[in-house]
């Protein structure tokens, strides 16, 4: 994948769940069937209510409550490139200081520090911030890479600037895939962190009332059930309503590949949500001017693909899309070949943007098209945020693997830093909570799509992305199309 790719290849996901990315949500009911390894190797993790430190590093042994002190030493960012934000950006060796759009603080004036208050979470030298992620549970390391994009943000906060002369404090928490332990993550959260920030889990309704019950800010990478997406103090980095779906993705289809828009097959694990956006995706897609001549899904246990594949070359199918896991892309895709059918387009969502989905599938898996609401790895020369993601990522955790769900982390803590700085002395939970419903458009410096955080809406912004040869290689152009969105169920 990435030039970087190579060394630092981005985080196997191997979920039998669907991403918050494609407008949809993240299936619980299938995370118990996913296969393969977890997201990270050893280390890294906190345990359930241990604070990590101002620098990001996890204290040997455990202990709840939030770490206190001051910041750690400077680290480096990565160098050269152009890029594609504005603003300051170190070279090789410094770490991005001042104000500018790349600057840990952002380019958005401060706002006054008079009255700056100490409150749940914010001692006269910190201000603790919480995560509560996917470590443990069916598939070790499933969201891992949030709270490490989280520390890596903190580390390289704590090393270039302060918020009215405090520093970060990050307490990490295992949310344990069950909604049980997000909701004693969250009890803790209220108690001990002034928000949480970049929390990634597929049962994320557990904490969702306790959340607002306290007037606790959550800004998440991603939000993954209802419960969560009504949660008045809740918000997310990556924007998704399950009743919206992207024009763009049609629209790509329609204008680029002709007839076979109008012969397509949609499947889908056929599971919890993922059944009800598979249908819906491909109900938002015929509005838009597609028509699907199969729409089916497939339960979790089965293996054979060969029936589905049968059954789409009966029909003239031309466009294939899939919602699951890389363990059944890769199923579905070797049947195919199996079976001599090749159709015009094999679509996924950013699940599929992966190594393991590439080592595992070799050449079965070639020629898919996937769409992605983020610069590419591949792209990082020319991405400053991005450079910044990937470098502080591998200062806190050496050998760490980026991925979609630490990006968007990093993302969350950028925009929790940025609408801090600007209340200054107002900071207080209820003001954030404030502050965030007006934030709409958020980028985190060009390294994401414009993202409606506080409307709560899909973003309607995709580019697209084919495997050729086992690299992913930019199709029709590498900036996003905005479209809209349609409106279903």
């Amino acid at each position: 994948m990435l030039p970087s790719r190579t060394a630092l290849s981005v985080c196997c996901v191997l979920l039998a769940t669907l991403l918050a990315a494609c407008g949809s949500r993240i299936d619980p009911n299938t995370v118990a069937g996913a296969a393969g390894t977890g997201a990270s190797g050893a280390g890294g993790a906190a345990v359930p209510g241990t604070a990590t430190g101002p620098d990001g590093s996890v204290p040997a042994a455990g202990g709840g409550g939030a770490a206190t002190g001051g910041g750690s030493g400077a680290g480096t960012s990565t160098a050269g490139g152009g890029s594609t934000a504005s603003g300051s950006g170190g070279g090789s060796g410094d770490a991005p200081k001042g104000t500018g759009d790349n600057a840990a603080t952002g380019g958005a004036k401060a706002g006054s520090c008079d009255g700056f208050k100490n409150q749940t979470g914010i001692t006269d030298s910190t201000i603790t911030i919480g995560n509560a992620s996917d470590i443990s549970g069916p598939v070790p390391g499933l969201f891992e890479s949030a709270p490490e994009a989280v520390r890596a943000y903190v580390a390289y906060f704590n090393a270039t600037t302060d918020l009215c002369g405090r520093k970060l404090a990050l307490a990490s928490y295992d949310s344990r895939t069950d909604a049980a332990a997000d909701q004693q993550a969250y009890v803790k959260g209220c108690d001990e962190a002034f928000a949480m920030i970049g929390s990634m889990s597929a049962f994320d309704s557990g904490g969702a009332s306790t959340a607002q019950s306290c007037g606790l800010p959550d800004i998440r990478t991603a939000a993954t059930t209802a419960d969560r997406l009504a949660c008045t103090t809740c918000f997310a980095a990556e924007a998704a309503n399950s009743h919206e779906f992207q024009n763009a993705v049609p629209d790509f289809v329609l204008k680029g590949y002709g007839d076979a828009g109008q012969h397509a097959a949609m499947l889908y694990i056929n599971a919890g949500a993922a059944a009800e956006n598979g249908k819906s995706q491909a109900a938002a897609m015929e509005k838009r001017g597609m028509h699907f001549d199969y729409v089916q899904g497939i339960d979790i246990s089965e293996f054979n693909y060969a029936p589905y594949v049968q059954q789409m070359k009966d029909k003239g199918v031309e466009y294939v899309q899939i919602i699951g896991s890389t363990a059944q892309f890769t199923r579905l895709a070797e049947a195919m070949k199996q079976q001599g059918f090749k159709p015009k387009v094999f679509m996924i969502d950013p699940t599929a943007y992966n190594p393991d989905f590439v080592s595992s599938g070799g050449d079965a898996v070639d020629g898919t098209t996937v769409f992605i609401n983020f610069t590419p790895f591949e792209e990082a020369g020319s991405n400053k945020e991005l450079q910044l993601y990937l470098s502080w990522l591998q200062q806190v955790k050496p050998g760490a693997t980026p991925s979609f769900f630490g990006l968007f982390a990093w993302s969350a803590a950028r925009l929790f830093v940025e609408q801090a700085t600007k209340l200054g002395g107002k900071l207080s939970r209820s003001a954030l909570v404030s502050s965030l419903q007006g934030v709409g458009d958020w980028t985190s410096n060009g390294m994401h799509a414009p993202q409606p955080v506080g409307p709560k809406h899909a973003s309607p912004c995709w580019r697209f992305l084919q495997l050729q040869s086992g690299t992913w290689t930019p199709v029709g152009g590498t900036k996003y199309r905005c479209s809209g969105t349609t409106t279903v169920g």
